[in-house]
């Protein structure tokens, strides 16, 4: 079941990135322009996440949760659920499909996850969780940090859905430190992917889609603001881990 999207407005905004003007005209067409995009490209979007991970996403995504604390029992939000990919991971850890809720601002993600898994679905933004305090034992988010609008609302929003010594984790792809390692993911990211994408799927939102992908990780904010902010939303015992170096892990608890 697909439940109705929850608005509210953030008092203050810390942005994930600057205003991309060759996407949207501006900031205040970003969350539509995106769920938008993402509508369109939902179809190929499983296809997508293992070409840019070279096929080592869905593993990489259960181990990250087994790490992070994840056992079944537990009552799990995955927001920006997409098609699922994260959600399907917490099943494979023995998560019972009623214990978990994805969540998604756009309805052709919703629709994709739908016909995939057996999960409780609801349309809504990061930053307007539609849910009571207290809900959850677990809140996820795989690799959307960059799409929200207010990362301090957001974190604001997981802190108050998560029972106390919950345990939050975000998946997020950070652009590489050293010039040579920049360099070569933007070849990957920005040349040679559009280029396969548009082989192997022949759709031009999908093209776009991973465009505009690698545009928010190469302007994402950094590691540190992204800490801060957690630490600044109440979450204690807050670190980031991480991956082949461009790939993080956050991690945070509340008391």
């Amino acid at each position: 079941m697909i439940a109705a999207q929850k608005q509210a407005e953030a008092p203050s905004k810390l942005v994930p990135h600057r205003t991309l003007t060759a996407f949207y005209p501006a900031a205040a067409q970003r969350a539509r322009f995106v769920a938008d995009l993402f509508d369109r490209a939902a179809r190929d979007y499983d296809w997508m996440s293992s070409a840019m991970s070279f096929g080592t996403d869905r593993q990489y995504r259960r181990r990250a949760l087994r790490q992070a604390g994840v056992t079944p029992g537990m009552r799990v939000l995955d927001v920006a659920t997409g098609t699922g990919l994260v959600a399907q991971a917490a099943l494979a850890l023995g998560i019972a499909p009623r214990h978990l809720i994805g969540l998604d601002p756009s309805l052709g993600m919703l629709e994709e996850n739908q016909k995939l898994h057996g999960i409780q679905l609801a349309q809504g933004l990061g930053e307007s969780l539609p849910f009571q305090d207290a809900a959850f034992d677990f809140v996820v988010m795989g690799y959307a940090l960059r799409h929200v609008e207010d990362l301090s609302q957001l974190f604001t929003e997981f802190h108050r859905v998560l029972r106390a010594r919950g345990r939050v984790l975000i998946l997020e792809i950070t652009r590489p430190s050293s010039r040579a390692g920049f360099a070569l993911m933007r070849f990957y990211m920005q040349g040679l992917l559009p280029l396969l994408t548009r082989l192997a799927t022949r759709h031009d939102d999908s093209v776009r889609l991973v465009e505009y992908y690698w545009a928010t990780i190469a302007e994402c904010v950094p590691p540190a603001a992204i800490l801060t902010a957690l630490c600044g939303s109440g979450f204690k015992s807050v670190e980031r881990r991480t991956r082949a170096r461009i790939l993080s892990e956050y991690l945070g608890a509340k008391s």
